[in-house]
């Protein structure tokens, strides 16, 4: 007998043609919404202009000696090295504090931390609705509440990270052995003790990791929001576009890359090493 081919059922292959369909009138419909208005005439001197100053950094703004101490130079530095610095400050104070606060949250969220449905769900919508605002929003808020600078930049990173964070933390308790848990509770121990004691140890590698991952991100929202007014890189960056100073933008991005490749590296040596 001659082996023949399997054939997919005819309902697997409407399904398949509804769904291609179904992506190809999506593709239709976003680049319809999406008007093309054509190539400037100058858009040739522009991009070459642009690639001439990237490629020739400006090597003198790295960093400005100016007579001043340390902390006068970080708050009143107008050089690259301080952007950065900057940058990486508000990043880390970001990351921190949201690290911090939003672990209730996730505990709040944790499927298996209640038997309650309607206290998980509220603390869901919680971290949901946190999320919904992005970074750039949360700084022009903060922006009018609490002036231009660093300080905004930090509320509005650690704010929006709690949303992200917290999401993760309680994904990595609910997913976390019971067996610990359920050992130490019928030895008589109370809530506390199971948290502190099985709960705890088995997140907490997941939490620093998370973290971490959440940091990466954070090093490079903190240098975009800089360009709003919040402090960091971006306020450097955005005055030198406008100024169509093509070389000290070439050198400002290069600073980004080689801030965020480091901080990449490490960042991916230590979570291999926790998780």
């Amino acid at each position: 007998m001659r082996n023949e081919p399997l054939k997919s059922p005819p309902r697997f292959r409407i399904r398949f043609w509804l769904v291609a369909v179904f992506i190809v009138l999506v593709y239709v419909w976003s680049f319809n919404g999406v008007p093309f208005t054509g190539i400037k005439e100058t858009a040739g001197q522009v991009s070459k202009a642009i690639m001439k100053g990237l490629f020739h950094p400006d090597w003198s703004y790295v960093y400005i000696p100016e007579d001043m101490s340390f902390f006068q130079w970080l708050s009143d530095g107008e050089d690259l090295l301080n952007g950065l610095i900057v940058t990486l400050a508000i990043s880390i104070l970001g990351t921190v504090i949201s690290a911090i606060i939003c672990v209730p949250f996730a505990f709040w969220a944790a499927n298996n931390m209640s038997k309650v449905k309607a206290v998980t769900a509220s603390g869901k919508f919680a971290l949901s609705f946190i999320r919904t605002f992005p970074e750039l929003v949360m700084a022009i808020l903060f922006i009018k509440a609490v002036g231009p600078g660093p300080y905004a930049g930090v509320l509005a990173l650690g704010l929006h990270s709690i949303g992200m964070l917290g999401k993760l933390y309680s994904e990595a308790i609910e997913n976390l052995d019971q067996g610990p848990s359920e050992a130490l509770t019928a030895c008589g121990a109370n809530r506390f003790q199971v948290l502190w004691h099985a709960v705890i140890p088995q997140v907490l590698p997941e939490f620093f990791s998370f973290t971490l991952y959440r940091f990466e991100i954070n090093v490079r929202s903190a240098s975009i929001l800089g360009m709003i007014g919040a402090g960091g890189i971006g306020t450097p960056l955005v005055f030198a576009l406008e100024a169509r100073a093509w070389n000290r933008v070439g050198v400002i991005l290069l600073g980004i890359i080689v801030l965020v490749t480091i901080i990449d590296l490490i960042s991916s040596y230590i979570r291999k090493r926790l998780v």
